[in-house]
């Protein structure tokens, strides 16, 4: 038997290390958290997304009692930026994260899988990685490319491009 050794790298940074636009993005992260509705998780999560365009689209998650019916923050910065700038490749997107105490978490928190799984199809449809800004009061980490988080990710299936396209 083979063993396959997978590694990630994620970079730690302190919001004084990162670019004018990565702090400006976080900004609106953090501040997207405010527009949460998690009266279930009382986990308050903000997104924003930098669009090649230069545009930041906000997105916030949005819990509903008849569970799985809400969305998760980043998906919802990713499904708004798809509807309002369709032919705009997604750069960068920032995540921060408020506990039911209204407090920013030290630690940075990962996406789902749910959202890991768009933010592969969104780096699929536009053939690019995305920046990924993890966010958190004591450090945010950063990562090129949500395949960083999921290696050995489910991406198109084998031919069925073809197909459509006929």
């Amino acid at each position: 038997m083979e063993e396959l050794v997978l590694k990630s790298t994620l970079h730690v940074a302190q919001l004084s290390e990162l670019t004018d636009i990565e702090r400006q993005l976080i900004d609106v992260a953090k501040e997207s958290t405010y527009n949460s509705y998690a009266p279930y998780s009382q986990f308050y999560v903000g997104a924003a997304i930098l669009l090649k365009n230069g545009t930041i689209v906000p997105g916030c998650n949005q819990e509903n009692v008849a569970f799985p019916s809400g969305l998760c923050a980043e998906r919802s910065a990713i499904y708004a930026a798809g509807a309002q700038y369709p032919d705009q490749p997604v750069i960068m997107l920032a995540i921060a994260v408020r506990n039911c105490n209204g407090e920013f978490l030290e630690e940075p928190t990962s996406p789902c899988g749910a959202c890991r799984q768009v933010i592969i199809e969104t780096e699929t449809r536009f053939k690019q990685p995305v920046r990924i800004l993890l966010y958190g009061t004591k450090h945010t980490y950063i990562m090129d490319g949500i395949k960083q988080l999921m290696p050995l990710s489910f991406t198109e299936i084998s031919g069925m491009s073809e197909r459509m396209a006929k």
